[in-house]
């Protein structure tokens, strides 16, 4: 974080911004909407129109080498473990599509009801306890095992699977790459999957890595190392990020009390809470494209082949797209939100978090009359990507 009178410094590897990202993003939208790093070797886009023109833009921003700052994962070989999310069309093009063989939305839509019993599965032992960390307990737990259900993990390994994952994520401060612990716990989690793999081609189950073994376009299909990023790109992205979805709403709604009181006193709110969450302090909060071109914006001249960091956080507080974007409102016009992305690289897992997120707070609000969160316990998550609560101690009064 910074203030007016000091030099406009972003760096998104220390600790105090992942604190509170939003003065810097207000500074840099404001005096150097395309900032330059000199130190990092990447350039970065703030306002809201600029972000979204460049996840529009295939031809000119390019994904072929991952969408993470990270200099270990900027590599040609990143789709290895980020799967479409690291491919240009027409490669990109022909992932998607065969990925979305088997994850169709009316697979994804027939998992409510395991989703609802995941949830009760978690929920209903802690409200037993009265207090509770909303992470550990809750939030942690149940997007990993939606994901592992959908999968085929076993119970027994997920929360070895979630540890690595978070391993991958984070970073200790004046960390700036993958740490060797990072790597090791990829390392790991690829060679879980292959195992996995090697499994279901004796043994095919009806789930979803059968599925991704079984889809088929015109005589394509997918490489077993296409299917392995694709279980990597779900467990370290999707699990991760629809963890801290759920965790900053409830910090949030905490923090704003006549927000938060909101989905308590009606239910029907709870969609409006996860999607001013997802708009006020998304999860994702930056991703990266390399220009395939040179590029003039705002009097800045980006060379071809550069870095440039599209600052999703800064983008759904732009003041020129979201009238008081600092004000946490769930009444606020959302659809504007660039948090899942836009265009070709929408985010496929979108539907499944926002079902996810609406069921879990939902459960939690039929049930919960009220609750309090103990400052002293809080435990933020450093990630260079993701932003979010590693702990958030609970305390509920049932209705």
């Amino acid at each position: 974080m910074t203030t007016a009178a000091e030099p406009l410094e972003f760096n998104p590897y220390a600790y105090e911004y992942h604190e509170d990202p939003y003065p810097t993003f207000a500074r840099l939208r404001a005096e150097a909407p395309v900032y330059r790093s000199e130190e990092f070797d990447f350039w970065a886009y703030s306002r809201h129109e600029d972000v979204l023109g460049a996840f529009r833009n295939v031809d000119l921003y390019s994904n072929s080498h991952g969408v993470s700052l990270d200099p270990s994962a900027f590599s040609p070989d990143a789709h290895k473990t980020m799967s479409f999310l690291a491919l240009d069309p027409p490669r990109h093009t022909r992932m998607r599509s065969l990925v979305g063989k088997a994850f169709t939305p009316t697979k994804v839509a027939a998992m409510e009801d395991r989703i609802r019993a995941i949830t009760l599965e978690h929920l209903l032992p802690a409200l037993e306890q009265g207090t509770f960390d909303l992470i550990e307990d809750l939030a942690g737990k149940i997007p990993m095992d939606v994901i592992s259900d959908m999968f085929g993990v076993p119970s027994a390994d997920r929360a070895e699977l979630r540890r690595l994952a978070d391993l991958v994520l984070h970073r200790e401060d004046g960390v700036y790459d993958v740490p060797a612990e990072g790597l090791e716990a990829a390392l790991h989690l690829v060679a879980y999957y292959q195992e996995m793999l090697e499994e279901r081609r004796t043994s095919p189950r009806d789930d979803m890595t059968s599925a991704l073994m079984a889809a088929e376009i015109d005589g394509d299909r997918l490489t077993d190392e296409e299917i392995v990023a694709v279980l990597f790109l779900m467990v370290v992205a999707g699990n991760e990020t629809t963890t801290k979805l759920l965790g900053n709403a409830w910090y949030w709604g905490w923090r704003n009390p006549d927000q938060g009181a909101l989905p308590f006193a009606d239910p029907g709110r709870v969609p409006d809470w996860v999607e001013e969450t997802l708009r006020y302090d998304n999860s994702s909060q930056a991703v990266l494209r390399m220009s395939r071109q040179e590029i003039t914006l705002h009097g800045a001249t980006i060379p071809a082949g550069q870095r440039i960091l599209l600052l999703i956080g800064s983008a759904n507080r732009d003041e020129r797209a979201f009238p008081d974007p600092d004000r946490y409102d769930l009444s606020r016009d959302t659809t504007r939100s660039v948090s899942f992305g836009s265009g070709r690289h929408f985010c496929m897992g979108a539907p499944l978090a926002r079902m996810e997120a609406r069921i879990v707070l939902g459960e939690l609000v039929d049930r919960v009359a009220a609750y309090d969160v103990d400052p002293a316990g809080i435990v933020r998550v450093h990630s260079v990507n993701v932003r979010g609560l590693a702990a958030l101690p609970t305390t509920v009064t049932l209705r």
